[in-house]
């Protein structure tokens, strides 16, 4: 079996604010992700899930524990590029990555940093650009695209670094249904095609629906991890946490209130149709 791309061990991590005052917002999380893995972290706000995220490129360090990137002890301040290059970061808000007026010129932004050759820089933004459907854009203007292209050339300018992971802390909280929908068929297609390893930051639950595995946080701690299937069967445990399921399952739980035998495994609208159809036949 391969070593985990992704791995803390007892992670322990505070903020310390002016008054001195140290809340714990990670309380011993362990875990491990593997290559390829597409997983999704789901948890209401102030659960934990971001900061989680922004420990897995060293933009936080643990106040105790350990996380490792690839094998690489984060805290290691040598092997910060390193870990840098092999997890790439994707945020909430486009606009904050976007730091070029022409498209191609921010995907390169990158790979410039990191002293790669012109000639290979020119390949790195064109492979990047088209992997996430906007070769087309090249040399436009990013403050003209929408929310969801801008969103698309962000994970294009990470794709230029060639990192084995990407990280998406809630990459379509600002975006329309149609943005959203862009981002997240972009992101399976890079985990499929590319084998690209995928943690997906999100609240919300037709997101997580889609991922290979799911990992749900409440109040810093790992409340479950496991199939999205399995996960969203616990509607009641879901619910006290202050979270929901996807509304498949929540139609499939009512009909299981009122008698009606039918699976909660069916997390979208054609399941939950195939479903309901197996039942009437």
């Amino acid at each position: 079996m391969s070593e985990p791309i992704l791995k803390t061990e007892n992670l322990t991590f505070r903020y310390t604010t002016q008054e001195g005052v140290a809340p714990t917002v990670l309380d011993g999380v362990s875990l491990s992700v593997r290559p390829g893995e597409f997983v999704a972290v789901l948890g209401h706000n102030g659960s934990g899930k971001s900061t989680l995220a922004k420990h897995f490129n060293a933009i936080l360090l643990p106040t105790s524990g350990k996380v490792y990137v690839d094998g690489m002890d984060t805290c290691d301040e040598e092997l910060l590029l390193d870990i840098r290059r092999r997890v790439g970061m994707v945020f909430q808000n486009p606009d904050n990555q976007i730091v070029a007026s022409v498209v191609e010129e921010d995907v390169a932004f990158g790979p410039e940093n990191l002293g790669v050759p012109s000639a290979e820089i020119r390949e790195r933004v064109d492979e990047a650009l088209a992997a996430v459907g906007m070769s087309e854009y090249a040399r436009h203007a990013p403050h003209l695209l929408s929310g969801g292209q801008k969103q698309r050339v962000a994970i294009a300018g990470v794709l230029a670094m060639r990192p084995k992971c990407i990280v998406l802390d809630e990459p379509t909280a600002m975006l329309d249904p149609v943005g959203r929908k862009e981002v997240i068929d972009t992101v399976k297609r890079l985990n499929r095609e590319q084998g690209i390893t995928v943690v997906l930051i999100t609240h919300h639950m037709d997101e997580a629906a889609q991922a290979d595995r799911l990992i749900v946080m409440h109040d810093g701690h790992i409340m479950a991890d496991d199939s999205p299937e399995q996960v969203f069967q616990n509607v009641d445990g879901l619910r006290s946490l202050g979270l929901e399921v996807p509304e498949p399952v929540a139609l499939l739980y009512e009909l299981r209130q009122a008698g009606v035998d039918v699976p909660l495994t069916a997390l979208t609208v054609d399941g939950c149709a195939a479903a309901l159809k197996k039942l009437l036949m």
